[in-house]
């Protein structure tokens, strides 16, 4: 039997996948018919997807087992009332170990102020004063799935005292958990550096607002690689003006590419980086692909399936 999968992530993303894809279904023995067109959505097996790729109505595809999303996060599209077919977010072992390293050598580079050297190169052999040891440093992780619990793994193994906060109980060795609003503001009152990995719903928009921002203590640090609109941009900023906030590590941003006049370019206590802490990588994002089709076809539950009632 051969499945039909409709490729509807966009045209470059076609021109990277399909050859890996390909190679990927014939590994795992599925006979397919894949194509970037779908000549008759009520036979499309499957839908491949990222948002602002050919598809805004899902009406059409009657027969669609799954809609398979090549991102981890779902907020653009999960409200699409016409997408009701089971969806799939993207989670693969390669987008974990990138958005660990990053959050691990940003986390490290503010702990140990290696800031004060990299751009302080003049001339003058100044006193040091010596960082204390990552298990006298107390770094929160705001949100405890994938991504999160896996960046909270990695700061604990490096000795870090490290607090998580999820909006539902969770335990993770190694890792002082939290959960619920008293429980988020317990963890950032003590958070030095706290990391960003929550969803965006509408209970996390905005959530690092400024009763929470003046929780922190004075002169904290923030890294969101997670989604932008989890900070009031306004509150950060005078956070950051004020000194409550020492520095704000931002990769992620309400309009991307951030536009070149956004205050945040300019400011000396925020770097900004392109949206690179962590990106699906094309061979490893076909294999769960592959696999959540090879699940779907033999009646076996799919990975990663996104909660609706939840948002992600």
């Amino acid at each position: 039997m051969t499945v039909t999968i409709h490729f509807a992530a966009g045209v470059a993303n076609w021109a990277e996948y399909e050859a890996p894809l390909r190679a990927a279904l014939a590994r795992a023995g599925i006979a397919a018919n894949l194509s970037d067109r779908a000549a008759d959505p009520a036979h499309v097996d499957y839908i491949i997807f990222a948002p602002g790729g050919v598809i805004n109505d899902f009406t059409p595809y009657t027969g669609c087992k799954a809609v398979l999303s090549l991102w981890a996060g779902v907020e653009k599209y999960i409200n699409n009332p016409t997408l009701t077919q089971p969806l799939a977010r993207m989670v693969n072992d390669e987008l974990t170990e990138g958005m660990v390293e990053y959050v691990v050598g940003h986390v490290l580079r503010h702990h140990l102020g290696m800031d004060a050297h990299i751009h302080g190169q003049d001339g003058v052999w100044r006193n040091t004063i010596l960082p204390p040891l990552a298990r006298e440093r107390t770094v929160a992780v705001l949100g405890l799935g994938e991504l999160g619990a896996a960046s909270a793994r990695a700061l604990a193994a490096l000795n870090f005292r490290v607090l998580g906060w999820s909006r539902s109980a969770k335990a993770i060795e190694g890792v002082e958990c939290h959960s619920g609003d008293e429980g988020l503001d317990h963890v950032l009152s003590q958070a030095e550096i706290a990391v960003l990995l929550m969803p965006l719903t509408a209970e996390t928009t905005n959530v690092l607002d400024a009763r929470r921002l003046a929780l922190m203590p004075k002169g904290a640090v923030i890294v969101n690689p997670g989604r932008g609109p989890l900070i009031d941009d306004e509150a950060l900023l005078a956070a950051l003006d004020s000194g409550q906030i020492g520095h704000a590590t931002l990769d992620v941003f309400r309009v991307e590419p951030l536009p070149k006049d956004h205050p945040y370019w300019a400011h000396p206590r925020v770097t900004v980086t392109p949206h690179i802490a962590a990106d699906t990588r094309v061979k490893s994002a076909c294999e769960v692909l592959v696999e959540n089709i090879r699940r779907g076809e033999a009646g076996l539950p799919l990975l990663h399936l996104v909660d609706r009632t939840r948002g992600y």
